[in-house]
């Protein structure tokens, strides 16, 4: 190990009691050292994605939580609502550590060629446990980043990235021809804007507000439908019959949308159907939940046929599934874009003590489009 390391660093926790209380708090854990084929990550840079809110508050009421410990080690409880501990009982009474992404220098590594080739590069990893100061990983849970691209600029290059790039690669391996995307200015949303012009790919973005909209078009996108027009149902449908598009992701999951988007697509179907069946098209549509903004029930008013489905969708069991020659494609892409397609803006910058400020989590627990907060574990 490189001899100026310390001994122990800080990790932030989350704990659910069994008596029904999340806690946040940082830890003081050893700094390990490398195996043969890891290396260790002094991490510079992490982002808090929605993803990453799941493990990190576990549903609790985050605007009854308080705030205990000192500045440098604050600690914050919070109830969690009747029933929940039922979902949570195999994390009950674990300190879990938090953080699916992030990006750092390479401060120490083993004894492999690949480990060593990585020694002072900055690289973007993808290991878990990013909301700590440094993190042991192997060498295949990073990606060097292009020369002269920074810890920021890589903090996010697997999960949003890998997610709009698997939306692409799911389409093109179900049969579809072109895409519906939900809460479409997320970061995320940009991306896949950003892709399918590039690829010559019919997509249908679906947003909230008005600024969404301009936000979309000056990025190239051609199709953007805004649920709080008054027009959205025919602005929808007329999208869905320009692109033909029968396969959705959708990011809010709760509500009426999903099934917004199964009726129209089958209006757009029977647009161009030669006759009248009762049994709905036969063209199937596909709808995808992969995010849950609303964590209300999913409603479906049937108007679609029988040709349908709608389902879950997670980027971890698309990796599974991609096999080796897709994912080194797709990370080859993501790296080759980095600061491009592929690049993320952030609205706030915490430290690790800065998560746990009553003004943090309760903006980032929102989860709402155009708010990214970026950890800085050594800042």
């Amino acid at each position: 190990m490189t001899a100026d390391l310390p001994d122990s660093a800080l990790e932030l926790r989350s704990l659910v009691t069994s008596g029904g209380t999340l806690e946040l708090s940082l830890h003081e854990v050893p700094v390990p050292v490398p195996g043969d084929d890891e290396v260790l990550v002094r991490v510079e840079a992490a982002p808090i994605n929605p993803s990453d809110l799941g493990l990190l508050t576990a549903g609790a009421d985050m605007a009854a939580a308080t705030v205990g410990g000192s500045a440098d080690r604050p600690v914050v409880s919070a109830p969690l609502p009747e029933g929940a501990l039922d979902g949570l009982r195999a994390r009950l009474d674990a300190s879990l550590p938090v953080g699916n992404e992030g990006s750092g220098t390479v401060v120490a590594a083993g004894s492999s060629a690949g480990a060593q080739a990585l020694l002072g590069k900055t690289v973007g990893v993808a290991g878990g446990a990013m909301y700590s100061q440094y993190r042991l990983v192997n060498v295949a849970a990073c990606l060097p980043l292009p020369d002269g691209a920074t810890a920021r600029e890589g903090a996010s290059s697997f999960v949003n990235p890998l997610t709009a790039l698997g939306m692409v690669e799911t389409m093109r391996r179900e049969g579809h021809s072109a895409l519906v995307h939900t809460a479409a200015a997320s970061n995320l949303g940009q991306m896949l804007v950003k892709i399918c012009h590039a690829d010559d790919v019919p997509l249908v973005n679906v947003v909230r507000k008005p600024e969404q909209v301009e936000l979309l078009r000056d990025l190239g996108a051609t199709h953007v439908c805004d649920t709080s027009s008054p027009t959205f149902p025919a602005d929808l449908r007329e999208a869905l019959i320009a692109t033909s598009a029968t396969l959705a992701f959708d990011a809010i999951g709760g509500g009426t949308l999903a099934g917004d988007i199964l009726n129209g697509m089958e209006e757009a179907a029977g647009a161009s159907a030669a006759e009248y069946s009762r049994y709905g098209s036969t063209v199937h549509k596909q709808v995808y939940v992969y995010g849950g903004l609303d964590t209300g029930p999913t409603v479906l008013h049937r108007r679609f046929g029988m040709a349908w489905g709608i389902g879950g969708w997670l980027l971890t069991p698309f990796l599974q599934n991609a096999g080796g020659e897709t994912i080194a494609r797709l990370r080859a892409r993501v790296a080759d874009e980095l600061t491009t397609t592929f690049a993320s803006s952030y609205t706030q910058e915490v430290t690790l003590p800065g998560m746990l400020a009553p003004e943090a989590f309760t903006a980032y627990v929102r989860r709402a489009t155009g708010e990214k907060f970026l950890v800085t574990p050594n800042g």
